[in-house]
């Protein structure tokens, strides 16, 4: 029995020793027993006291303080707990069970300490620890985090596992930096080099490949939440690989993180942004956009800010902010207002839930670049060119112009003119070489003109409509003066080229080979004279016959007449 006393007490007086802290000691048990009626949550609260914040468990109540640092007999905190009256209890019998002697013990010991609340490690700036020595010569220490890892083995009675084979430790370090497995190359070279860098060289070869870079900005990008589309039902695509490949580049570059996190926050806000800082801001960009139709465009903007607000504290803060969209966040130090500020940031965007995904800039790929360089280089070079004068050109550009001494001398009317026209129209030839073309107006209409040039050399031919006080209140052709040509053919050549036929035979040699014909013509001074003509074929089907070839149908469709 002795023995056993004497053992408890020295387990009491250890513990005793030792600082209570708030974060492994404290918390915990106010989380499981005090924090639903006294913590984060403003609706659930209680008796106006909060016991999760410095502030709120010292505050003064009605004279009163749950905690009084230093001082374990004016804190009301202490008496709520330990106190033997039913109606005075902390936690209260119906919400669970009262406190252990020992939490009781924990309680006191923190108040005389001081009471001090700690903030969460991941809100509190790191502190760099000194480099734990180890007592024993170790072969496994060879730099500073093997010695916290000795220090954490050694007081588990651990021993460091056996150092891996260089085949495994190549395939293990390949798989984590580049997401690949090595290839045999870097295997073999791996294992010949028996330097002390040997695997410091094999580092730095998988930090130099692009693959580095590709592998571990998948983790981020999947944090900026990106995608080759818009989302929601339609989830069209979306063109931003750019942010894609500008997030890559910055792993391989190694671009220090406070660079890489200004350029991606605000980097159209920087002096003069480059297109790389502006492609950053993308990052605001990976937001989904509802392209259906009969959705309210303002709702999806407010929806994209919120999406913003949230993926940026979880991208940068590690922490869940959406919850204090709705009340102030009941696990992590983040008010209602705080997100709303935070909000009002980012609600200062051009975009809204569109089709177009305006606002856009143009991005080009280093190949398109390149290529642009080479244009305006070549742009440039010509450009010099032209505006340097020429001798050459100059002397015959004068001797042209001095040619060209007026409009009548530059172009000549043809002689011994006639026309015709699929319709019948009638065709006057005027005293000025003109034709005043009359009669029933027909819908679309073919004119035949022929005559012989005064010139040896034809370069240009000009048809002028002109206007007459017999044709129409606007004195031209159409209703309105206008008409519209569609298109012009011009055959020439020389009396002696001529030639007199009485057949025009076309033929294709071959079997198994067929002709399709829609139209057929034969032009003379006089027009198409092979719609007066007779055709035949050597072979047809019923539905096929020789006529229609010279029916004056040219539109493809046989039907139609």
């Amino acid at each position: 029995m002795l023995i056993r006393y004497l053992i408890l007490l020295s387990l009491s007086l250890s513990a005793a020793s030792a600082k209570v802290s708030f974060k492994n000691d404290i918390r915990p048990i106010l989380s499981n027993h005090c924090f639903r009626c006294h913590g984060p949550d403003e609706k659930e609260r209680k008796g106006n006291l909060r016991l999760d914040t410095f502030e709120g468990a010292t505050k003064d109540n009605d004279g009163i303080k749950a905690i009084v640092a230093g001082n374990i007999d004016e804190s009301e905190l202490i008496y709520r707990i330990s106190t033997n009256d039913a109606e005075e209890l902390m936690p209260p019998k119906k919400a669970g069970e009262k406190l252990t002697a020992k939490q009781i013990e924990l309680f006191k010991q923190w108040i005389k300490e001081g009471g001090k609340y700690e903030k969460h490690w991941s809100y509190q700036k790191p502190i760099r620890p000194p480099v734990p020595k180890s007592q024993e010569p170790n072969n496994s220490i060879k730099n500073e985090i093997d010695a916290f890892l000795q220090e954490k083995l050694t007081k588990e009675g651990l021993n460091p596992s056996k150092e891996a084979s260089k085949e495994t430790l190549v395939r293990r370090v390949s798989l984590d930096l580049t997401g690949l497995p090595p290839s045999l190359t870097e295997v073999d070279s791996f294992i010949k080099d028996q330097s002390p860098k040997a695997y410091e060289n094999l580092i730095d070869g998988l930090l130099a490949k692009s693959s580095f870079g590709e592998h571990w900005a998948r983790m981020w990008l999947d944090l900026a939440r990106y995608a080759d589309s818009s989302g929601y039902a339609d989830d069209p695509p979306r063109t931003i690989w750019a942010y894609r490949d500008y997030v890559i580049r910055s792993f391989n570059e190694n671009k220090p993180f406070n660079k890489f996190t200004v350029e991606q926050i605000a980097g159209d806000l920087l002096p003069e942004p480059t297109t790389e800082q502006l492609t950053a801001t993308a990052f605001h960009r990976n937001t989904q956009t509802n392209n259906e139709g009969g959705t309210n465009d303002e709702e999806y903007r407010n929806v994209a800010i919120v999406d913003r607000v949230n993926t940026t504290m979880a991208t940068w803060m590690g922490t869940t902010m959406a919850c204090a969209q709705c009340h102030t966040h009941k696990y992590d130090p983040i008010t209602q207002e705080e997100y709303f500020q935070l909000f009002a940031i980012l609600n200062q965007t051009q975009d809204a839930d569109r089709r177009d995904e305006s606002p856009i800039i143009k991005v080009m790929s280093p190949d398109q670049n390149k290529d642009i360089q080479d244009i305006e280089e070549r742009i440039k070079k010509l450009e010099t060119t032209l505006s340097s004068p020429n001798e050459e050109n100059l002397s015959a550009l004068n001797e042209w112009e001095s040619k060209l001494n007026n409009e009548n001398n530059r172009w000549k009317l043809l002689e011994n003119t006639t026309a015709t026209a699929d319709s019948g129209a009638t065709f006057e030839l005027m005293k000025d070489g003109s034709f005043l073309v009359s009669g029933k107006e027909a819908p679309t209409d073919t004119y035949y003109v022929q005559g012989i040039s005064p010139v040896d050399k034809i370069t240009a031919v000009k048809i002028e409509p002109l206007t007459h006080e017999s044709l129409s209140h606007w004195k031209g052709p159409g209703r309105k003066g206008n008409f519209v040509l569609n298109e012009i053919e011009l055959l020439a050549g020389t009396k002696s080229l001529a030639k007199k036929g009485q057949f025009v035979r076309i033929d294709l040699p071959g079997n198994g080979k067929m002709i399709h014909l829609a139209e057929v013509e034969v032009l003379t001074k006089s027009g198409n004279v092979a719609t007066k003509g007779k055709a035949t074929q050597s072979s047809d089907y019923s539905d096929a016959v020789a006529t229609r070839a010279i029916d004056g149908n040219k539109n493809g469709d046989y039907n139609r007449g």
